[in-house]
């Protein structure tokens, strides 16, 4: 028999006992990186000296890049070298400071054998928290073991009581006692109904979801595997951005210019300047508007029931930020489209439901949440927001824990104090949007909330719904809570009925929560009983979170 060539085993590199691997993971875009990098460099050092009181070692498993000033791991091929260097059995700390792409380093993590530790600072400056909890729910849905930890100080007892257990070989687990099953909540025979009902004309009538290019952002949790989400009477229509740049290059600008001039008969503010690099200008405005105009006509194309726009990677090279145009969509109040040859008004008078960064999970909710609050005369529009940042109210307005919800696209002007007269479009930040574009920014008005978040573990769609308050705080407290995350972007004051910062923290599976009004907190109660039985009527298991406005149990 011939000899063959066997393919050469690599040797690893093995590390000694009580040494721990800490792994940074970042942005794909240089510029995110660069800008960030500080801010992670200055959390890697007091992780380190936190771990140094364990009597623990830190390795860094890959090094500063003096070329690209920064030390992130910033690709799936740079993730995948430096896990082969790597000794699979070592425990493996990964600190994120900022928002991450989580398949750079997802493949390592699913090989890895040592014990895993996920760990966020706790700043709306520098997200490490968003990063972290779309990283988690990523690990979830890929069945991988491990521990997460959050804090605002490395030196924090309690902090270092958890790290030394997680040493010693535990896996850490969080109180999420403010979790119920469905099956152990009461629910009305009317929202059961109505529940079912809708489950059941969804799966036999079907719908179609426009995917806009999937797995934006490296947001692994954020794509529901077809064989989960057929089930439901949702299939994927998976359309091309390059089709959405074409056809919004077909677009006239009169008609780019209508719609902008509806907008400002109603009130929205443009704010604008002369540079491409640094101000909102009239052309990315106009760009902006043609792309909405075509997004809405390629999913009348193709009968779309919700569609969902990556942008940031390929889009950026080529147009503004789609904001405006996502939050456009979702809003019932809307410039009307027009079909090519001008016949039809392209769904007149409702929302086209978008899901902010192709994400599917929100997708999925937003168009079931849409059905749900039409069926019950209730506000139809929904958002997802960045769980983005919270702390407590320090103008002394509430006593509550207050959560900065935020996302920079998605958000209608429904939803904002004074609708489209309390809208302002701003440019987005350079350092994640050469090309501009405004944003749709605003405050939340004040208000009851259904909150929600579909998400994939055990190879199933699951559910957590729970129900908040929209809180007014004065302007000086919102415009702190500006600063500390990103100003240009529509901010909502949550506060969640009996979940506290660390059970949610400790539950939610993702970086992105659910968010629809409701007309009362009674109403509010039996919107989210109604999303809960559809749900379980799609097959989905069903969790409701939390207590009631007047802290009673479900």
């Amino acid at each position: 028999m011939p000899g063959y060539c066997l393919p050469e085993t690599r040797q690893t590199n093995k590390l000694a006992a009580k040494q721990v691997y800490l792994m940074a993971n970042g942005d794909l875009r240089l510029s995110a990186n660069q800008n960030c990098w500080a801010a992670q460099n200055a959390i890697e050092q007091q992780i380190a000296k936190a771990i140094e009181s364990a009597e623990w070692e830190v390795i860094r498993a890959h090094p500063y890049k003096e070329n690209e000033k920064h030390g992130f791991i910033s690709s799936q091929q740079e993730g995948m070298d430096v896990f082969r260097q790597l000794d699979p059995d070592v425990p493996l700390i990964v600190a994120e400071a900022v928002w991450q792409y989580s398949h750079h380093i997802l493949h390592g993590l699913i090989s890895h054998r040592g014990p895993i530790l996920t760990l966020a600072n706790w700043s709306g400056t520098w997200p490490g928290l968003v990063g972290m909890l779309n990283l988690n729910g990523s690990l979830t849905k890929a069945g991988v073991v491990y521990s997460t930890l959050w804090t605002e100080d490395f030196s924090d007892a309690q902090f270092l009581e958890q790290l030394t257990r997680w040493f010693s070989g535990e896996t850490i687990r969080h109180a999420i006692d403010h979790v119920t099953p469905l099956d152990r909540v009461s629910v009305g025979k009317p929202e059961k109904e109505l529940g079912q009902a809708l489950a059941q004309q969804l799966v036999r009538d079907k719908a179609i979801m426009g995917v806009f290019d999937e797995g934006c952002m490296g947001m692994f949790n954020a794509i529901i595997p077809d064989h989960l989400l057929n089930p439901t009477g949702v299939y994927k229509e998976r359309l091309s951005q390059s089709a959405l740049y074409y056809e919004a290059t077909q677009v006239s600008d009169e008609q780019a210019r209508e719609s902008r001039k509806w907008m400002e008969d109603r009130g929205m503010t443009f704010e604008t300047g002369p540079s491409h690099a640094e101000d909102l200008t009239y052309e990315q405005i106009l760009l902006q508007c043609k792309m909405y105009i075509a997004a809405v006509r390629i999913a009348d194309d193709f009968g779309c029931d919700t569609i969902g726009i990556q942008y940031q990677q390929g889009l950026k090279d080529l147009l503004p930020a789609s904001d405006l145009v996502e939050g456009t969509l979702n809003n019932g109040e809307r410039p009307p489209v027009l079909s090519r040859d001008g016949e039809r008004v392209l769904y007149e008078g409702e929302p086209l439901p978008h899901f902010n960064e192709v994400d599917e999970c929100a997708g999925l909710d937003g168009l079931m949440t849409y059905r749900i609050h039409k069926a019950m005369d209730q506000p139809v529009e929904n958002t997802l927001h960045d769980l983005r940042w919270g702390d407590w109210d320090g103008s002394g307005t509430t006593k509550e824990y207050v959560w900065v919800f935020e996302i920079s696209g998605s958000v209608p002007p429904a939803h904002l104090a004074g609708g489209w007269k309390g809208a302002t479009s701003v440019r987005q930040p350079a350092m994640y949007f050469p090309n501009g574009g405004g944003t749709i920014k605003g405050i939340s008005k004040p208000g009851e909330i259904v909150w929600s978040r579909i998400y994939v573990e055990d190879n199933r769609l699951k559910i957590d719904l729970g129900r908040a308050a929209v809180v007014e705080l004065p302007l000086e407290e919102t415009q702190r809570r500006w600063k500390e995350t990103t100003p240009q972007w529509p901010i909502m004051h949550a506060v969640t009925y009996g979940v506290t910062r660390d059970q949610m923290m400790a539950r939610h599976k993702s970086n992105h929560i659910q968010v629809a009004y409701a007309n009362s907190a009674e109403e509010a109660d039996k919107a989210m009983l109604v999303k809960a039985a559809m749900a379980q009527a799609l097959g989905m298991e069903v969790a409701i979170c939390g207590t009631r406005k007047e802290d009673k149990p479900w």
